[in-house]
């Protein structure tokens, strides 16, 4: 059974979605931890109730991002995750952590990138005035969203839905997408 990492920083709702897909048995994995750089952010809660262990620090508690990377590294390699999955990670990714797990880290995006880099992809999307939204799954590089991507799903826009509804298909397409895309990175395919 392949061993995955789970980054996030808010409700984890993606989180959730990959655990119930390998409940399910519709992806073939183990996720061995969390890690989370928010101390109240709600994914923690809901990994404690799996009995998924947590990595849990604030950022501003270390010297430099290298520091708590370098943490980050250790506890992943004591756990032997072989993928790292950023489900609403809100942090860029620096050098140790791209020196140990480089290619072997992903991403979800709720944007087609390369459009609507960054936070609030949606927001920035209905500014735009786009007809077609959708989600985007790619490697993580040192770039902010650039890293090559891996899979995308769109979906029209009614132009009468709010952006509560907006972000409602999107997290629809992302708790498929996700799980669907890392079963077949974990295939091979």
């Amino acid at each position: 059974m392949k061993k995955i990492a789970v980054f996030a920083s808010g409700t984890g709702t993606n989180f959730e979605a990959i655990a119930e897909a390998i409940e399910n048995q519709k992806l073939h994995a183990e996720i061995v931890c969390v890690v989370v750089d928010k101390v109240n952010a709600a994914v923690i809660e809901k990994a404690r109730k799996r009995n998924i262990d947590s990595f849990v620090f604030t950022a501003k508690d270390y010297a430099s991002k290298e520091a708590y990377e370098k943490e980050i590294v250790a506890y992943l390699q004591e756990r032997e995750a072989e993928l790292c999955v950023l489900a609403g990670y809100m942090r860029l990714c620096g050098e140790v952590l791209l020196n140990a797990y480089g290619g072997r880290i992903i991403n979800i995006h709720p944007s087609l990138l390369p459009a609507f880099k960054g936070k609030d992809a949606i927001g920035q999307a209905i500014a735009a005035g786009v007809k077609v939204m959708g989600v985007t799954i790619h490697y993580v590089d040192a770039s902010l969203d650039g890293g090559k991507i891996i899979a995308q799903r769109a979906f029209d826009v009614d132009p009468l839905w709010s952006h509560e509804e907006i972000e409602t298909q999107v997290h629809k397409i992302e708790h498929i997408l996700y799980p669907e895309t890392i079963e077949k990175l974990l295939e091979g395919k």
